[in-house]
């Protein structure tokens, strides 16, 4: 059962790391907010039967209490902020930068913590976040100080990534986890088709547009999520973080292969020292009984 989580939890990054190559494609039409409110409404309703079904169990029924609202809008905000700056960042970078960048929410967890809740931060996740630095600026700007305005955008929402995770380890964890799910689903849709609303004229629908908004929503959101949940259960805290982690070296592999996009030596180099930092911050948790800070619904 464990060998059989892992493979799935290695199945999850896969997916998600190609769905960089379909944001790509919708960010190459021009289309943000209104992509994005269509892939989390129905990434939403199709998570949506489960959720009824979990609440409903007669063996152990789950009420929503109004705290679990007021995190559910809170969450979704964070996912609409994030999810708006990863699809703006996507017009102007590479699925292989957007990857890797997003990928360092789990170094800035730590710090996040130690200013907002003075958690102390391990020796370790000193080091991995100058490593991560180090990548993200020899991927950015391949040597040169130059950061382009896409991996600023993915950069500033790795930040907003980082707080959405801390948020869903301390408050989310408290409520059934697929009513929870779907509020903040259900908020980063409404949000997202409320700026789009007033900055962007119509989402022109198109055979490659349909499929980015099908993947992404689907696979990446619905299914990913579903099989993440499972798999979670039968594997370790640490182990899943890890195999995670390799979502940004499949968006870098998807890019190539999918979209032709290329990376000079320099960058390669870049996106290894950040793996090795992701990596690195996960070792302290290798012993640990209480990892929560994954996260759900991308």
């Amino acid at each position: 059962m464990r060998l059989k989580a892992d493979l799935t939890l290695l199945i999850v990054s896969v997916i998600w790391g190609s769905a960089f190559v379909a944001q790509r494609v919708a960010g190459q039409l021009g289309s943000v907010y209104l992509f994005n409110g269509a892939r989390y409404l129905l990434a939403a309703l199709v998570v949506l039967p489960l959720a009824i079904r979990a609440i409903r169990n007669p063996a152990s029924p789950q009420k929503i209490s109004p705290s679990q609202y007021k995190w559910m809008f809170i969450a979704g905000f964070l996912l609409f902020v994030g999810s708006a700056l990863q699809q703006a960042g996507m017009v102007y970078t590479t699925a292989g930068n957007a990857g890797f960048i997003t990928s360092l929410y789990v170094v800035l967890v730590p710090f996040a913590l130690f200013f907002g809740w003075r958690e102390k931060p391990h020796w370790m996740s000193i080091v991995a976040v100058v490593l991560a630095g180090a990548g993200a600026f020899l991927l950015s700007t391949g040597g040169r100080f130059e950061v382009k305005p896409g991996d600023a955008l993915e950069l500033i929402g790795a930040l907003f990534w980082t707080i959405h995770v801390i948020v869903l380890g301390k408050y989310a964890s408290k409520f059934e986890a697929l009513s929870f799910s779907v509020g903040q689903l259900f908020v980063c849709a409404i949000l997202n088709f409320g700026l789009g609303a007033f900055v962007e004229t119509s989402l022109e629908f198109s055979w490659p547009l349909l499929f980015a908004i099908a993947y992404t929503a689907l696979f990446s959101l619905g299914l990913c999520y579903t099989l993440q949940v499972w798999a979670q259960r039968h594997t370790p805290p640490a182990d899943a973080a890890l195999i995670l982690s390799l979502e940004s070296v499949f968006a870098v592999l998807s890019g190539w292969l999918l979209l032709n996009e290329t990376l000079v030596a320099i960058q390669i180099f870049g996106c290894v020292l950040i793996f090795i930092a992701v990596v690195l911050s996960q070792f302290k948790e290798w012993n640990s009984v209480d990892h929560e800070h994954l996260v759900e619904g991308r």
